[in-house]
């Protein structure tokens, strides 16, 4: 029998790739139209526009056009119908957007390639509004300078530029229009917080003056004293303002009185919000477009539990849920509803991700896209949740997928993985990867850790990193590696541990702090703390004064965190992938904790992709770096994958 590890798959790193379309937002309209963005591996990550009409016709806006807007960096929000049937969106190339008619037709420039980016479109009279990052400028808080504004689908603004509208907090995102388009809101949020931290719910009146429209009366509805983040905002048929806030200590949706009270739509004490990480998340859509219809479309989830979020509808005025019963248990942190329609991005662990329509009176389901092909169920692990006692009596949450073949029934200890997700405040979900199917269809278990910090259990839970990271996100996985060999799920000596950005982070510390790990794989991970808190970009360029201290009274906590100053407490092999042009966690620090490893002669490798950015988007890229990885455990635990190249290790 082959060794675990060694376990000739059907998935392939290149099926991986080609698998690895990436929904990044999703539409819909009341005839039953909806609309998505993917992004292409195959086309070096770009993104793609699509609309299914009712007839079932699916065609793209813009071919060859790369839909990403770079405000925050990690964008999003970078496109949106507009009545009339057409569509506006941003280019990667240049950060203009454009007006593009109907599929095929001619894109209309909108405002000037000027060194300011847009995102978050939100239509209103012969328009969108948006919000503008002026790259050439800083404005409160040091931060860069940005403002609401509104362009003309004419393509006016194309040379003139833009109306500004606003402009206040140094962070401004999700304006949303009213149904009747004469009020505005939007969220607010000045340096050192971020948004899942405290942030300001702001309104105010639009109105089309002689000299172009104008937004007055701009006030704080809600928020500014104590640490209260609301996210999501929006409007209900009836014009009620709904945001979700975690007053309570969960992200629970509620609307808003004229004088700012909050009050719970489904009282829970579970999740209905998510980290906007990106612009255009959301946990809610209200169904109807009459005033008389209360329906809202809400992702939420049990607190604590092993089972993702649920896509139901609630009641607005009386709180009464109507289930849905979907066969899905992950969501993207987005959803989109209208004329009894709901779109989503939806998955579960048999089922590859894909754009939904749901109706809200049956559930029937319309899948109007896949992420790609998912292999025989029978390569197919089952998630085990899992609550391991970690320290200073914290519970870790955790989903585990064993090592699944149908020529190798599992028995006994196998080498297994540990999947640290970055963010951090952020979470994995139980539903297909492809990545996962790739290495336990091999012999080697993965596991998801929910580390404290985390997203999806609460505010309590999602702030155990507060000025601990480095601490608890380590203490915490070091409990689940140990876990897995105490329940004779591991082999000793065969416990591994990868992540990305602050996941490689949590690797690296892992690595110089503790002996619970016999190999590390980091992608594109934080190695100086220091480093990064001057190199990265605006949006998280004060992130590290929660997590770590405020600079410079915190800087000898900030040695003292950075794996860079630890690598002496390294004793095992270390993988560094990483791309050659990342804004956000810059290729130097792969490179320096690459050269301390040489310098302990230590087995090592790195890996750096040229033109990949924070995150590796071509399929080529994606190929390279799993079987990289492969071939690295291979290495460190005495297996040799087959079809695999061996990597190169100094």
């Amino acid at each position: 029998m082959h060794s675990h590890g060694a376990w000739t798959s059907p998935v392939s790193a290149a099926d991986v790739a080609a698998a690895g379309l990436r929904f990044s937002g999703v539409a819909v309209a009341a005839d039953g139209t909806c609309w998505w963005a993917e992004g292409r591996p195959a086309e070096g990550g770009r993104v793609a526009v699509l609309r299914r009409g009712p007839d079932g016709r699916v065609e793209e806006f813009a071919p060859g056009l790369d839909a990403r807007t770079r405000v925050h960096e990690y964008g999003g929000a970078s496109w949106a119908p507009v009545p009339g049937g057409g569509l506006v969106l941003a280019s990667a190339a240049d950060q203009r957007w454009f007006h593009v008619p109907a599929p095929g037709a001619e894109p209309r420039a909108l405002v000037p390639a000027d060194g300011v980016r847009y995102a978050d479109p939100a239509p209103w009279g012969e328009g969108v509004l948006l919000v503008a990052e002026d790259q050439r400028a800083t404005g409160r808080g040091g931060a860069l300078r940005r403002s609401l504004v509104h362009v003309r689908l004419d393509g006016s603004a194309a040379t003139a530029g833009p109306a500004e509208l606003f402009t206040g907090p140094g962070f401004l995102a999700a304006p949303r229009v009213s149904p009747d388009g004469r009020r505005l809101v939007w969220t607010g949020w000045d340096h050192p917080d971020m948004p899942w931290q405290r942030t300001q719910l702001w309104t105010g009146e639009l109105s089309q003056g002689p000299d172009g429209p104008r937004l007055t009366g701009a006030r704080v509805l809600v928020g500014g004293q104590g640490r209260e983040s609301l996210v999501h905002p929006g409007f209900a048929p009836d014009g009620t303002v709904l945001v979700v806030s975690d007053r309570s200590g969960f992200w629970n949706l509620c609307e808003v009185g004229a004088d700012g009270e909050l009050r719970p739509v489904l009282p829970e004490d579970a999740e209905q919000g998510f980290p906007p990480w990106t612009f255009g998340t959301t946990s809610w859509a209200a169904l109807g477009e009459g005033p008389d219809d209360d329906r809202i479309a809400l992702l939420h989830a049990a607190s604590g539990g092993g089972v993702g979020p649920r896509l139901d509808v609630v009641h607005r005025r009386s709180g009464r849920l109507d289930a849905l019963d979907l066969p899905f248990t992950a969501y993207l942190p987005a959803v989109a509803a209208a004329g009894g329609w709901i779109g989503a991005v939806a998955a579960s662990p048999e089922l590859a991700a894909r754009v939904v329509r749901v109706s809200a009176a049956d559930g029937a389901v319309l899948t109007a896209r896949t992420a790609g092909p998912s292999p025989d169920p029978a390569y197919l692990p089952v998630p085990e949740f899992l609550t391991v006692p970690s320290e200073g009596g914290r519970s870790v949450h955790a989903y585990r997928y064993s090592p699944t073949h149908p020529d190798h029934p599992h028995d006994g200890p196998a080498p297994h993985v540990l999947f640290v997700h970055g963010g951090p405040t952020a979470q994995s979900l139980a539903a297909y990867s492809p990545e996962v199917a790739f290495f336990t269809s091999r012999g080697i278990g993965v596991v998801d850790v929910q580390y404290g910090g985390s997203t999806g259990y609460g505010r309590a839970y999602r702030e155990a990193l507060d000025g601990n990271w480095g601490i608890v996100d380590v203490e915490d996985c070091a409990a689940v590696a140990r876990h897995l060999v105490d329940r004779g799920l591991a082999a000793p000596g065969k416990v591994g541990i990868r992540g990305g950005s602050a996941g490689g982070f949590t690797v690296l510390a892992a690595l110089t702090r503790t002996d619970a790990f016999s190999a590390g794989t980091s992608y594109y991970g934080v190695a100086d703390l220091r480093a990064l808190a001057e190199d990265t970009h605006d949006f998280e360029s004060r992130y590290l004064d929660t997590l770590v201290g405020p600079l410079p009274a915190a800087a000898d906590v900030y040695a003292q965190r950075a794996p860079l100053h630890h690598v002496d407490g390294l004793s095992c092999p270390v993988l560094l992938l990483q791309g050659a042009d990342d804004p956000v966690v810059p290729r130097r620090q792969a490179e320096a904790f690459a050269d301390a490893l040489h310098r302990k002669g230590l087995p090592h490798a790195l890996v750096v992709f040229p033109g990949e950015q924070h995150g590796f988007r071509r399929a080529e890229n994606v190929v390279a770096s799993l079987e990289a990885e492969l071939s690295f455990y291979g290495q460190v635990w005495g297996f040799d994958p087959p079809g695999v190249p061996r990597l190169a290790l100094r």
